[in-house]
């Protein structure tokens, strides 16, 4: 069945019950809203802007702006592109370009003007829904996508080269649209992170949505009772996909704009969150948060609270450790996947496995994994390229058969490009990305080994391992460290710290600077090596001490 039919059973069966939540710490006072569906609109008692939907009124949204869409000629098989922050409004949405057989293009909130023009393009979209922080990067691409020819606005004071979505959907029928949609029908195109350039446009039916889901719930096991909290980018595979399980369970979530340790802890605390999906960052802020007596737990009710996972990059057992001393009662999962294989899933630790924390797991429901050498001849043992196969894998690169052909073969074996092994129980350890392998002096040197390690040191807040050209050795390793904001590190304490490395793995450069991260938690390498290895690091490395 196509996702949209999820949404349409929820709205007939838990119609009066809350759907989703908005909270925005950063509106303190409640703005003139017209939306008349929705069923609370106020500030809650910390004095953030709060605003909610039932099943029945999101699902009504969803059909309201899906006749639109139809109204203005878009078609089953069109492009329907998403450019806003997250808010309550995204996902009815998201749901009605779904509604109208189209397939809906989520765009990274961070693409510069010229990347918008470029991934609109890309994915042949027909027409753009916007937020206001986005008006003067829309405008300024105007003249050139004239393929896109309705321009949707969301929020107050709508600018006159667009319509106002608000105004607009008022009018229009809340009954669902008469199209018929299948399993195998075109989704959804999301869009790589970019790392080795402009991102590709990657292409979903409905049945990869749908089995997103399935393995959601079937990791999580969430009822009808559980509230999900959703702090990362509504565009990217892994939050949506996370929430998929409260849509297939029919429960509540919770949109929280902003990501600090004190907003997160009493959003839990208010909203009564029974599950939250974290990036290794803001894991590592809510502990530091607690350590300083910035939060104080004993002042939340956080007793409902069952279950924190993690996903989108490696993470450091060290961290984990320190979460359960914390927080003993938490179940902890980490679920490893790309958006190629529609986000989280793939592979999957899972809660009853919290004593092999630093494996990414074992194939998820559903999925197929394998290790593979250079010729893509699998092997049990030894450090190869990961493969997954199963229900959630990509249809292809769009309009890019080549870049198709690299990753996907005709047996329905997506090769990842990460370097994976396996332990003597089955387990999959990440060694690192395929690209993000340092040579050196004909030896490889995983990046991700060197971090892990590093992180155990109680002064560092994140590191990041690249590697350097030398006309000696091909390439040295550096390690980026970004140390805490109450701590001092010198070069001399690293390096005595990293002894316990075999010799070719201790960093040779050690550079005192903040880690980058994307929206999704990943270290942005690309800019690292841009900033280091084009440009010499003397003066850095002569600094004797760094203060956080």
């Amino acid at each position: 069945m196509p996702i949209t039919e999820l949404l349409t059973r929820n709205a007939t069966y838990f119609k009066n019950d809350v759907a989703l939540v908005e909270i925005n710490p950063e509106v303190k006072n409640v703005p003139h809203v017209t939306w008349r569906e929705y069923s609370l609109i106020e500030s809650d008692r910390s004095g953030a802007f709060r605003k909610q939907l039932t099943w029945g009124e999101f699902d009504v949204r969803a059909n309201r702006f899906a006749n639109l869409l139809l109204t203005r000629g878009i078609k089953k098989g069109d492009k329907v592109a998403i450019l806003m922050m997250n808010c309550i409004e995204w996902l009815p949405i998201y749901f009605g370009v779904l509604k109208t057989g189209a397939i809906v293009v989520p765009l990274n909130f961070r693409y510069t003007a010229e990347e918008i023009r470029y991934c609109l393009d890309l994915a042949d979209a027909d027409a753009l829904v916007f937020g206001p922080q986005f008006i003067g990067r829309v405008e300024e691409i105007l003249d050139k996508i004239p393929k896109v020819k309705n321009c949707f606005y969301v929020g107050e004071d709508c600018p006159s080269f667009a319509d106002s979505y608000e105004k607009l959907i008022a009018y229009c029928s809340t009954q669902a649209p008469s199209v018929y949609i299948t399993d195998d029908d075109d989704g959804a195109i999301y869009f790589s992170s970019g790392t080795t350039g402009f991102p590709k446009a990657i292409l979903h039916a409905h049945r990869s949505l749908v089995h997103s889901a399935t393995v959601e719930q079937a990791h999580h096991g969430q009822t009808k009772d559980d509230v999900f909290l959703c702090i990362p980018p509504l565009y990217h595979t892994g939050a949506k996909m996370h929430w998929f399980g409260s849509l297939l369970s029919g429960g509540k979530a919770v949109i929280l704009r902003g990501v600090s340790p004190e907003w997160i802890i009493r959003t839990v605390s208010e909203e009564r969150c029974t599950i939250v999906w974290l990036l290794v960052p803001w894991a590592q802020d809510i502990l530091d948060a607690i350590d300083d007596g910035r939060i104080v737990l004993s002042e939340y009710q956080l007793d409902q609270w069952r279950l924190m996972h993690i996903g989108a990059q490696p993470v450091p057992p060290t961290l984990i450790k320190r979460w359960k001393k914390v927080f003993p009662k938490h179940d902890y999962d980490t679920n490893y996947g790309l958006s190629e294989s529609i986000g989280p899933g793939c592979v999957h630790l899972g809660v009853e496995n919290v004593h092999k924390v630093g494996a990414i797991g074992v194939a998820g429901y559903g999925w197929q994994v394998r290790i593979v050498d250079e010729n893509r001849t699998p092997i049990e043992s030894g450090v190869g390229e990961l493969a997954v196969k199963g229900p959630g894998v990509m249809k292809c690169y769009y309009k890019d058969p080549k870049a198709t052909a690299e990753v996907l073969d005709g047996e329905g074996w997506l090769y990842t490009g990460d370097m994976a092994e396996r332990d003597a129980d089955g387990f999959i350890y990440l060694v690192d990305r395929k690209k993000d392998v340092i040579i050196t002096g004909g030896e490889n040197i995983y990046p991700v080994q060197i971090e892990d390690f590093l992180r155990a040191h109680d002064a560092i807040k994140d590191v990041a391992v690249i590697g350097l050209p030398d006309k000696r050795l091909g390439e040295i390793t550096a390690a980026i460290i970004e140390v805490k904001p109450d701590r001092t590190l010198t070069e001399e304490e690293v390096n005595e710290f990293c002894m316990e490395l075999p010799r070719y793995k201790r960093p040779r450069r050690v550079i005192f600077a903040k880690v980058p991260r994307n929206p999704t938690g990943k270290i942005e390498k690309p800019v690292l090596r841009k900033i280091y290895c084009g440009e010499s690091v003397v003066a850095q490395q002569n600094e004797i001490e760094y203060k956080g």
